[in-house]
C-alpha cells in the first residue's frame, strides 16, 4: 500500500493535474489521484519530451504565488508524497505546484541544455530569477543579457548568468535569525553548498555573510506554537505554528556555535541542505548525478546509497559533552530523512527530534583560518 492513502481515504481515480513552469505556462496532465511525486514528474516530462535521463535534473515543487507575482517555496515534493492529495488539501489556489532544476552544481547545465527542452527549461527558470531579484544583476550584464535575449541566444543567455552573483541559489522570504545577534532580520538564500545571510542591521545596512554545509555539524527543524496569552485579537486555534531551522556550525577550529532561523520556510531549507549533501557526497565518490537518481528497478523504487536515511547516533543529544570524540565521529554520521514530515500538508507533524547530522562537515585545520 501507499504510504498515507490508508489515512486519507481518497478514492483512486483519474484527475487533470496543472504543472507550472517558470515561465508562467500550465502544463496539464491526467494523473490518478494515487500517484506519487515520481509519477507524476514523469507525466509532465512525457507532455513536455523532455528526454527520460534528463527527468532526474528536475523536481517538482510546492510553492506558494505571493502578491508580486514570485513563489514562495514550501517544499520540494518528496517521493512518497501523492501530489494532488497535497496541493488539493490545502484548498487554497494560491498552492501550486511548479518544475524546478534540483541540482544545485552548474556544470550539470551542460547535460540539461545538450536538449531542447531541456534548454528551454533551464532558460526560462533563469529569465525569472533574473526578472524576481533572485540572481544579482547590473547595468552592464543587464544589456547583454537583453542583447541574447533578442537573438534568441538561450545557451550564451545562460552561460552569463552562469557567472551572475546568486545563480543556481533559491532565495527565501525575508525571516528572522539569531545572528550575528537576537531578532536579526534576514534574506537567506541557498545555493553553491552554503546558506548565504544577508542581514539588515539596525543602521539599514546590509551585511552579507556565508555558512558552508561543510561546517555544519548537523541541523534539525522544529515547530512549537506559541502560547496566546488572552484575546489579543487572535482567535484560539488560529495561532500560527512557528518553524524553526537551527543548525551547529564550525566557526573556528574548535568552536561550534547554533544559529537559528525562524521561518515558515524552514522545511524546504533543510530540504536545501540535504540535498546539497546529498550531491556533496555523490561527487566524492566519483557517482554522476544521473545515477543518483532512482531508476524504477522492476517497478520498485530503489533509493540511492547517498540517501539511505539513517537514525543518527545518540551522540548528537549531548552538545555538551567533550568536543574531540565528537569531531572524530562527526564524518561517519548519516543523516536522518525527511520522511517523518514530507507527505504531510500539515507543519504540525515536525517532531522535536528531527534531527540531521552531517556525513559531508569536515573539521577545520589551522591552514583553514
Amino acid at each position: 500500500a501507499t504510504p498515507g492513502l490508508e489515512t486519507q481515504q481518497i478514492p483512486t481515480e483519474e484527475v487533470v493535474l496543472e504543472v507550472l513552469l517558470s515561465n508562467g505556462q500550465k502544463v496539464k496532465v491526467t494523473i490518478l489521484t494515487s500517484d506519487q511525486t515520481e509519477d507524476v514528474l514523469e507525466a509532465v516530462a512525457s507532455k513536455l519530451d523532455l528526454p527520460d535521463d534528463l527527468v532526474g535534473y528536475f523536481s517538482l515543487f510546492l510553492v506558494r504565488e505571493t502578491k508580486d507575482g514570485a513563489f514562495s517555496f514550501v517544499r520540494k515534493l518528496q517521493e512518497f508524497e501523492l501530489p494532488y492529495v497535497s496541493v488539493t488539501s490545502l484548498h487554497n489556489p494560491e498552492f501550486q505546484i511548479i518544475l524546478r532544476k534540483s541540482y544545485w552544481d552548474s556544470a550539470y547545465d551542460d547535460d540539461v541544455m545538450e536538449h531542447r527542452v531541456g534548454l528551454n527549461l533551464l532558460y526560462a527558470q533563469t529569465v525569472s530569477d533574473i526578472e524576481h531579484g533572485w540572481i544579482l544583476v547590473n547595468k552592464e550584464q543587464h544589456r547583454q543579457l537583453k542583447s541574447l535575449q533578442e537573438k534568441v541566444s538561450k545557451k550564451e543567455f545562460i552561460r552569463l548568468a552562469q557567472t551572475l552573483k546568486y545563480y543556481g541559489y533559491l532565495k527565501f522570504d525575508p525571516c528572522v535569525t539569531d545572528f550575528p545577534e537576537k531578532g536579526c532580520h534576514v534574506v537567506v538564500s541557498a545555493g553553491n553548498n552554503e546558506l548565504n545571510f544577508q542581514v539588515r542591521l539596525p543602521n539599514e545596512q546590509i551585511k552579507e555573510g556565508s555558512f558552508k554545509v561543510t561546517r555544519m555539524r548537523c541541523w534539525r527543524v522544529t515547530s512549537s506554537v506559541p502560547m496566546s496569552n488572552g484575546p489579543s485579537g487572535s482567535s484560539p486555534g488560529k495561532s500560527e505554528v512557528k518553524l524553526e531551522l537551527a543548525f551547529e556550525y564550525l566557526m573556528s577550529k574548535d568552536r561550534l556555535q547554533w544559529v537559528t532561523i525562524t521561518s515558515p520556510q524552514a522545511i524546504m531549507l533543510s530540504i536545501c541542505l540535504q540535498s546539497m549533501v546529498d550531491e556533496l557526497m555523490v561527487k566524492k565518490s566519483g557517482g554522476s548525478i544521473r545515477k543518483m537518481f532512482r531508476r524504477r528497478v522492476n517497478g520498485a523504487l530503489r533509493r540511492s546509497d547517498s540517501q539511505q536515511a539513517v537514525k543518527s547516533p545518540p551522540l548528537l543529544d549531548s552538545p555538551d559533552a567533550s568536543r574531540e570524540p565528537m569531531a572524530k565521529l562527526s564524518s561517519k554520521l548519516t543523516s536522518v530523512s525527511l520522511r517523518g514530515i514530507s507527505h504531510s500538508s500539515s507543519a504540525n507533524d515536525v517532531g522535536a527530534n528531527d534531527f540531521h547530522g552531517n556525513y559531508a562537515f569536515e573539521g577545520i585545520g589551522d591552514e583553514d583560518l
